[in-house]
Formats: structure tokens, C-alpha cells, sequence
């Protein structure tokens, strides 16, 4: 299994927070896996063999070759029908807008073509050249070069949004809203507008998601911290709080992640970061 991240071009680094590959040979058994929120939203393109994302315990629906994945709120599985070989750009949680005039919530739990966001035949032709192109390489000066010519604004992020997003990440998702906003409660609502239309999500659900994120990589680091322990750093209310948001957002509790075979690519993911 190879899995390697690229840094973005200077001048997209402030919404594109990198590029991706995962490849996993055909030969290895294609088992079905859990993947978590984490906050970005991430344009994905399949070069491999098809990819299966269940609707329900037996029932799925076979991904787009060419998709954006909003915004998870709640854990989904996809399993891939063989040869896996992936190209993704992933946005800061305020990146993507930046580049659609489509209602960035609309997007949230699901896989959208990108047929559907940018106009047909460019997106036809986008997914074409990065069937065609030599290396990761060529394919990140494609995309970049796609981007770049859709930025919707050149104030590409809303002070208010960057600002409370970096507090949240800085503090690893435990300060509170309120005390980033000083209590003020119509500096709330607009915040709240804000998220909607640049993130997709509130701001208590990306405040969720950052601390779990923080939680997931203390265990996966495996400092030799207790759950407890990783509860209390990560300042839950108690263990039962903890255990609650977890299993909320990962479908297993914290005792069973490091063995659970359906988090192994998630797990992955989060080691690397």
C-alpha cells in the first residue's frame, strides 16, 4: 500500500492544504473500510477500479471517477472492487467555495460528479487529462492550473471564518466558540451564516470533528497515555463524553480502534498528518 501527500503551489496553499495518492495492488484482499470525518472537503479522482460506498449494511452505489466529497458528519464504508489507485486534492474546510458558486452544505455527506459543479465539457476534459498525465506530478500543474482559473474572489477567505478555524486547530478543537467570539451574540449568528456558505458545516460540528482528530492521533502515536488520560487532554467533560463523540463520529468505541480492521485506512490517514 503506498500512500504519499504533495505540498500545493504558493499561491493555492492558502485553500488547498495538500495532494494525495493511495495505491493498493490488486493482489491485496479489497476489504470494506470505515472512513471518518476530518473536517476538509476533498476532490477525488479514481484511476483504478471502481469503488463501492454502502447506503445501508448491504446496499451501496459505486462512487464517481471524477467527484468532490463534502463535508462527513457521521462515518460511511467504501470498498474497492480491485486495483485502487487514487488522485485527491484536500481543502482546508474553507477551501473548496473559493472555487463553485454552488451551496457549499448541499454537498455535506455525499459524493457530487464534478460534472455537476463546474461546466460539463471543462470537467469532462479535466478528468481526461488526469486519466492521460505521466506522473502525480503533471496531475497536481493540471489541477492547480484548473483551480486557479476559478478562484470565485481573490479574498479567498472570510477573516472571520480563517480566523475562528485557526483558533479551533491551535487549540486542537477545545475552545469554546463563545470565548473565541468574546461572548458577543450577533458575531455568533454571523459566524454561523459564514460557516454555512464557506464550510458547510457549523462551527460546533468542525470544533467536534478537530478535537477527535487530535484525540485519534494521540492514540495512534501511542505515547503510552491511558483512553482516560487521552480524554483528559483532550478536555471531554468525562470518559462517557468521550467515548459518546467517538463512537459518533468513527462507529467504534476508543478500546476497539487500534484493532478494528475497518479503521485501518483511516488510521493511515491520520498517522501521516
Amino acid at each position: 500500500m503506498k500512500y504519499l501527500t504533495f505540498e500545493p503551489n504558493p499561491d493555492l496553499s492558502a485553500v488547498i492544504k495538500c495532494h494525495w495518492i493511495l495505491e493498493v495492488p490488486e493482489d491485496m484482499e479489497p476489504t470494506k473500510q470505515r472512513i471518518v470525518p476530518d473536517g476538509c472537503i476533498e476532490m477525488c479522482f479514481i484511476l483504478g477500479d471502481d469503488v463501492k460506498r454502502f447506503t445501508s449494511e448491504t446496499e451501496f452505489i459505486i462512487q464517481p471517477r471524477a467527484m468532490v466529497l463534502g463535508q462527513i458528519t457521521k462515518p460511511y464504508y467504501v470498498q474497492p472492487t480491485g486495483y485502487v489507485n487514487t488522485f485527491t486534492v484536500k481543502f482546508y474546510p474553507y477551501g473548496f467555495a473559493n472555487f463553485i458558486n454552488h451551496p457549499i452544505q448541499e454537498l455535506a455527506d455525499k459524493e457530487t460528479p464534478l460534472t455537476s459543479l463546474f461546466e460539463e465539457q471543462a470537467a469532462i476534459d479535466l478528468e481526461q487529462k488526469i486519466i492521460d498525465a505521466a506522473s502525480t506530478e503533471s496531475r497536481i500543474e493540471i489541477i492547480e492550473s484548473f483551480l486557479s482559473e476559478r478562484l470565485t474572489t481573490p479574498s479567498v477567505v472570510d477573516n472571520i471564518v480563517k480566523s475562528t478555524i485557526d483558533a479551533l486547530s491551535s487549540t486542537k478543537g477545545k475552545a469554546p466558540i463563545n470565548s473565541i467570539l468574546q461572548n458577543d451574540l450577533s458575531k455568533r449568528r454571523n459566524l454561523e451564516r459564514k460557516f454555512s456558505k464557506q464550510v458547510g458545516i457549523s462551527p460546533r460540528q468542525l470544533a467536534k470533528v478537530i478535537r477527535l482528530q487530535a484525540a485519534l492521533k494521540m492514540i495512534l502515536n501511542n505515547k503510552g497515555e491511558s483512553l482516560t488520560e487521552v480524554a483528559y487532554e483532550s478536555e471531554y467533560y468525562d470518559q462517557a463524553h468521550f467515548t459518546k463523540d467517538f463512537k459518533e463520529l468513527t462507529g467504534t468505541n476508543p478500546k476497539e480502534y487500534l484493532t478494528d480492521d475497518q479503521m485501518m485506512l483511516s488510521s493511515l490517514f491520520y498517522s501521516k498528518e
